[in-house]
């Protein structure tokens, strides 16, 4: 099944091409083809791109999953206000069109912090993308105490980031809770203590890659 924040999306683009479709008829039988083939292409497309596949969480609430599938394209020292004066792991994913994009949470908590920024669309796995693209912020509070920040971050080509997370919400770690549209990268904030599983070049699948314990 399609991820519901598409619906709107694959809707808009079945009816252009129905649309362009039924005006091709009106031409000669070679551009009726192929404007009907480039068009069932988009459509495929569409649907493949919104695809929202069953995933299967590990059990655990000391895990940190990934939260998007995608190549771990950077891992560096970084700091956040909301974390306070520590330094921390980041751990970027970028998403390519071809890959799943709804999101899931990373880790079991009390949602404790969320923001959204306006930004600009630089390549999604530039450095400076996270700090300067359209990207929301949430902070999620531990059980333990630990404090992790994720953050969806859009690209080039992506113009819309969709959550349906609020201040206050108790979290599990692997549940859906949004999408980024048309590639984009994904950033987790993870405390240097916790010994990272993943390497620049892996591949993770939301929900279900390991990226730390706590």
């Amino acid at each position: 099944m399609p991820a519901r924040e598409g619906y709107s999306t694959i809707l808009v683009v079945f009816l252009i091409a129905a649309a362009g479709i039924w005006g091709a008829s009106y031409a000669t039988s070679t551009v009726a083809w192929t404007v009907t083939l480039c068009l069932a292409v988009l459509c495929g497309f569409i649907l493949y791109f919104f695809r929202d596949p069953k995933r299967n969480p590990p059990a655990g609430d000391h895990l940190i999953l990934s939260p998007a599938d995608g190549t771990v394209v950077l891992i560096q020292d970084t700091k956040d206000p909301w974390l306070g004066d520590e330094t921390v792991n980041q751990v970027s994913i970028f998403l390519s069109p071809l890959n799943v994009h709804v999101n899931r949470v990373p880790v079991s908590g009390k949602l404790e912090y969320l923001e959204y920024f306006p930004g600009k669309f630089l390549m999604a796995w530039e450095d400076h993308a996270s700090e300067q693209n359209e990207r929301a912020h949430f902070g999620v509070l531990h059980p333990s105490g630990i404090r992790l920040l994720f953050k969806q971050i859009t690209g080039f080509m992506a113009r819309r980031i969709v959550y349906h997370l609020r201040l206050g919400d108790d979290v599990t770690a692997g549940e859906r809770f949004g999408i980024m549209k048309f590639g984009s990268r994904m950033d987790i904030l993870i405390p240097k203590d916790i010994e990272l599983r993943v390497s620049i070049g892996d591949r993770t699948v939301a929900g279900e890659t390991i990226l730390g314990e706590i």
